[in-house]
């Protein structure tokens, strides 16, 4: 769903590339898909505080590198992370700033076809992924949207439809209205 979005050609987007202290699959690149490092590493930059947020998941780190994030916005970028709930609710609880949009399966049963269909699981490991994302769901509660991920596009237009709302939010927009006062004083009327 991420690639499709990104597809559009819209530059103010931005994929943030996740660490993870996995080993790279076929055709994954170092700094494209990843940013491949070892566990030593990656605890390092836990304890330096070095990630938006992370998680041990299956036995491998997974987190988002704060200041590849921070170069992104700073170059006026809306950066879109892939995580976790865990993850989530890590950014929440840390007072970032960030619309945290849910995407739900349309049901467990497709959910589980789909994580099948990847060809990359095992019959245990896939076992996991749906017991965890059964888990999850859980916690789409906790979330400001959710988005159902029945029909592609339809979707799409749903994450497009978010974006622009929360642009045009008074807590977003208040410093333009600020200017126009200003500007209004200046006037004299």
């Amino acid at each position: 769903m991420i690639a499709k979005l990104l597809e559009t050609g819209d530059e103010s987007l931005q994929y943030s590339i996740s660490a993870t202290t996995r080993e790279p699959r076929e055709n994954e690149v170092d700094g494209r898909d990843y940013f491949f490092m070892n566990r030593i590493d990656f605890e390092e930059k836990i304890d330096a505080g070095e990630f938006l947020e992370w998680a041990d998941i299956y036995g491998d780190y997974y987190g988002t590198p704060k200041e590849y994030v921070n170069q992104c916005i700073r170059r006026g970028k809306d950066v879109i992370l892939k995580i976790d709930v865990q993850g989530a609710g890590q950014i929440r609880e840390s007072g970032e700033n960030g619309i945290f949009v849910f995407i739900a399966p349309p049901s467990m049963e497709e959910l589980k076809r789909r994580i099948a269909s990847r060809g990359t699981e095992s019959d245990e490991s896939l076992e996991k992924r749906f017991q965890r994302a059964a888990d999850e769901i859980k916690e789409a509660k906790h979330y400001d949207y959710i988005v159902v991920n029945d029909d592609l596009e339809r979707a799409l237009d749903m994450i497009r439809a978010i974006r622009l709302a929360e642009k045009s939010k008074i807590s977003r927009t208040l410093n333009h209205i600020k200017r126009l006062m200003n500007e209004n004083e200046i006037r004299g009327c």
